[in-house]
């Protein structure tokens, strides 16, 4: 009998319920996972908090993203990376009900492990990761550009450092003045947030900035879009806000069509590069899968100074 996160209502963390449930065996096209970690993000908090729609019936899974061990696997069936057998190292994106001690999902989202990662790390790759890669691409930035990163020292601002590196692209970094040598560590330039912070970003990128990539949402970062670009178009948020729609900002998130399909699309090279050992996820901490409501709190509180995973 495996355990699993479900809100049985709308809300906050202090709605999951964790139950018992049965796992179905995998049919053709599924595999079961023995999860070992369970990654932890902003996108968990705000699927509980407001009913959207009929196809969202309570109870509600939680969790979109988890490395495991395959404990099963249906019938005629490969994972997308190739292959698969019992006993292998896998994570799985993007799925529902993560928050679980084993999981059947569609083989289809369920790729190899990277060995350099380990669990709670590869857990935490692919939502991050595949967020910062649309970002990148929805922007149309390349070789040579300066681009200007709000909240660069998230799981999303930290994949995308990495990320346009490899592009070839410089990048400017908002984050708090602790977080300065994080941002370092990955080839960026840091300035402080607050008051004047376009001016402190024009001193840093003398000869302009090419894009904008907000991943905060807040009025200062879509405020710099204007005052920067003199195409808005080259600005892109991961937080959908009137604001920013005023602005002519675009936003992008999972749920969209255009955006599901080019995360999915991606999912492999990124963990090719995690492979490779060009693309890491700091992680902060670690909880165990029943202090599920309490790791959730601490990353809605906003600074959880890395990503968070849930160990069975």
């Amino acid at each position: 009998m495996a355990v699993k996160w479900i809100a049985p209502q709308f809300g906050g963390p202090e709605v999951l319920t964790l139950v018992e449930a049965d796992v179905p065996a995998p049919a053709a096209g599924e595999v079961t996972i023995d999860v070992r970690a369970a990654g932890v993000n902003p996108a968990d908090y705000k699927h509980l908090a407001a009913a959207r729609g009929p196809d969202r019936p309570l109870p509600l899974p939680i969790g979109y993203e988890v490395a495991g061990v395959i404990s099963a696997i249906g019938p005629d069936t490969a994972i997308a990376s190739g292959g698969g057998n019992v006993g292998d190292a896998v994570v799985a994106f993007r799925i529902s009900g993560g928050y679980a001690s084993q999981v059947t999902v569609p083989a289809k989202d369920v790729f190899a492990k990277p060995a350099a990662l380990d669990f709670p790390a590869a857990a935490n790759l692919l939502l991050a990761g595949t967020t910062a890669a649309e970002a990148l691409h929805v922007t149309g930035v390349g070789a040579g550009e300066t681009i200007l990163v709000h909240g660069a020292s998230g799981a999303v601002g930290v994949s995308v450092l990495q990320q346009a590196r490899r592009l070839g692209v410089s990048v400017v970094g908002t984050a708090g003045e602790h977080n300065a040598e994080l941002l370092r560590g990955f080839g960026a330039e840091p300035v402080t947030y607050g008051p004047g912070v376009v001016n402190r970003v024009r001193a840093a990128a003398p000869a302009g900035i090419a894009a904008v990539i907000d991943t905060v949402g807040t009025d200062e970062a879509i405020d710099s879009v204007h005052e920067l670009l003199d195409d808005p178009a080259r600005a892109v948020t991961i937080v959908a806000s009137e604001h920013a729609r005023a602005a002519g900002v675009a936003a992008i998130g999972g749920a969209q069509p255009d955006s599901a399909a080019f995360r999915d699309a991606v999912r492999g090279r990124l963990l090719d590069l995690a492979a490779d050992g060009q693309l890491v996820v700091p992680v902060a901490r670690t909880f165990p899968l029943s202090d599920a409501p309490a790791a959730l709190d601490l990353v809605r509180g906003g600074h959880p100074g890395g990503k968070v995973a849930l160990i069975p």
